[in-house]
């Protein structure tokens, strides 16, 4: 298969490639899906024919990001949306628990956004600060 990018979306690919190998396997421990981190190395092997030989090394014989990758920016846009899925999942989770966890229906749905809303913009005003937890 052949794919033609410009050196721009290559980059823009790279990202991409990273982020969701960073999703799949960051947690995994010995436990990878090595075929994730095959086609990962395959893309960034690429890096040294496209003059981008900054964005990957060699380590244990595997072509993989390097630090100068990981350590550009990548690495805050996965915070943010690890931010915002913790803070989304939070809000739900109280909002439903507010609830009595009723199964959501057209009847409460309405009820659950407004609650999750201003968890939301609780936890945008104060983060977790104000979370308290009864003993």
């Amino acid at each position: 298969m052949d794919i033609k990018l410009s050196k721009k979306e290559f980059r823009r690919l790279l990202d991409m490639v990273y982020i969701g190998n960073w999703i799949l396997n960051s947690t995994r421990g010995a436990d990878r899906f090595a075929d994730y981190d095959a086609v990962e190395s395959k893309l960034f092997a690429l890096c040294r024919e496209h003059g981008m030989q900054t964005l990957v090394d060699k380590w244990e014989g595997e072509d993989v990001p390097s630090r100068a990758f990981a350590d550009g920016g990548i690495h805050e846009a996965i915070m943010d949306y690890e931010d915002t899925v913790f803070f989304e999942i939070l809000a739900e989770e109280l909002a439903r628990r507010d609830m009595e966890y009723a199964p959501v229906s057209g009847e409460n749905y309405e009820e659950l956004v407004s609650r999750m809303d201003d968890y939301i913009a609780e936890f945008e005003a104060n983060g977790t600060d104000n979370l308290v937890i009864d003993r």
